[in-house]
């Protein structure tokens, strides 16, 4: 189903299917195409509003009847590590950042299908080839990096990531890494880097997606406090997680006209194309 606001994106709504965080849960989402002159202004004004980036599409969910999937992200300058997360730090303090433009290769590829066979392999992703995994990567109308992980002794490729750039912060798009050192956090490892990196950067924030409490695929993404969570329109500090993990349908969503009415869009000629 199509919805249009004046003078705006188009923004459409997914047919139902079954939600792949909470058992016997429904997903729809709202989304619109992510292209043009005015990509860079639109996926920063919609992402500071809950919205994610999945190649040259911008959504976020609409389930009628669950709102339990809130984009999270953690403010950088608040941020202290904790003991655990200190001792990731330390584990992987040998492996080298290297920052490049996105671009794809066969070394990020082979990475890429050995940790999705392992980690993710009855996932969305599972199947991608080399084609796909370029485009995955290479063809977008924003600002993004290709952030990868190198053991500085062997040159071998540990992990990436590839993060898109916001006004405020960075994007941490989609992550990956050797399943053999699965024991060393890099999940993790690869968090607390860029909120260094955004550090460096004067940026404010880092944008981790979606913590869906109940969900253990993401139950990770509490542990980063103070994290923040987009909640009614506006973004809130998650003080206690243990309150929303029996809270799967918490709340109805708005209906979709409500939404849209809801969403602020870039000022200037983006109105007037």
């Amino acid at each position: 189903m199509r919805h249009t606001l004046p003078n705006a994106p188009q923004f459409y709504v997914t047919a139902p299917q079954p939600c792949p965080y909470l058992p016997g849960q429904v997903e729809r989402k709202l989304f619109t195409s992510l292209s043009g002159q005015h990509a860079e202004a639109l996926n920063d004004s919609l992402s500071h509003q809950g919205f994610r980036r999945s190649q040259n599409v911008l959504y976020r969910p609409s389930c009628a009847g669950c709102s339990a999937c809130m984009s999270a992200r953690i403010p950088v300058g608040l941020f202290k590590p904790s003991r655990s997360q200190r001792k990731v730090l330390a584990r992987n303090s040998h492996l080298t950042r290297v920052t490049k433009s996105a671009w794809a290769t066969d070394e990020q590829f082979e990475l890429f299908t050995r940790y999705l066979s392992t980690r993710h392999a009855d996932g969305g992703m599972a199947g991608m080839d080399a084609y796909e995994y370029s485009a995955m990567v290479e063809e977008s109308a924003i600002s993004s990096r290709l952030v990868e992980y190198i053991n500085p002794i062997s040159g071998q490729l540990i992990a990436a990531c590839l993060t898109d750039i916001l006004s405020d912060g960075l994007s941490m798009v989609y992550s990956f890494y050797d399943p053999d050192y699965e024991r060393d956090s890099l999940g993790s490892w690869m968090i607390l880097d860029h909120i260094n990196l955004a550090a460096e950067a004067g940026l404010k924030y880092i944008y981790l997606g979606y913590w869906v409490p109940g969900s253990p695929k993401m139950q990770y993404k509490a542990r980063f406090a103070p994290l923040e969570v987009f909640r009614s329109g506006a973004w809130h500090q998650l003080n206690d997680p243990k309150k929303f993990e029996r809270g799967s349908t918490h709340n109805e969503s708005d209906p979709i006209a409500e939404q849209l009415a809801a969403i602020h869009l870039p000022r200037g000629d983006f109105y007037t194309g």
